[in-house]
């Protein structure tokens, strides 16, 4: 789930469903239920004019519920199955999506580890 959750933030509405169609994973099914539940919800609650018009603006994921169940084999043997389940939360903003941001190569994200070090102070010390 997390894989698609990150995969459609960003997206505008139709573009996230277009992508969540020819996804083959168990959560896209469920994902997509969602936020077409969720365009509904905003056209018909919170006064959005247009359904189209509208982006993700946060898709995350968290875990939920784990639970452990037996599953009995033969000549008195047993295994233990763990049934997961998982929570997902959408925030849907209207307007156009905001342009992606250029990806950050390794030499900028070392140049600002680097900022980070010279700039933390140390407590307490001469």
């Amino acid at each position: 789930m997390w894989y698609l959750a990150k995969l459609i933030k960003g997206m505008s509405i139709d573009q996230a469903l277009a992508q969540l169609e020819f996804n083959d994973k168990k959560g896209a099914k469920v994902i997509k239920e969602v936020l077409l539940e969720a365009q509904e919800m905003a056209v018909r609650n919170h006064n959005v004019e247009f359904k189209s018009n509208l982006h993700i603006a946060e898709s995350l994921t968290g875990r939920g519920r784990y639970v452990k169940r037996i599953r009995y084999h033969g000549k008195g043997m047993f295994g233990i199955m763990n049934i997961s389940r998982c929570h997902y939360f959408v925030k849907l903003v209207e307007g156009p999506p905001p342009p992606p941001e250029p990806p950050k190569t390794g030499f900028d994200q070392a140049k600002e580890y680097v900022q980070q070090l010279r700039n933390r102070t140390l407590v307490n010390t001469l």
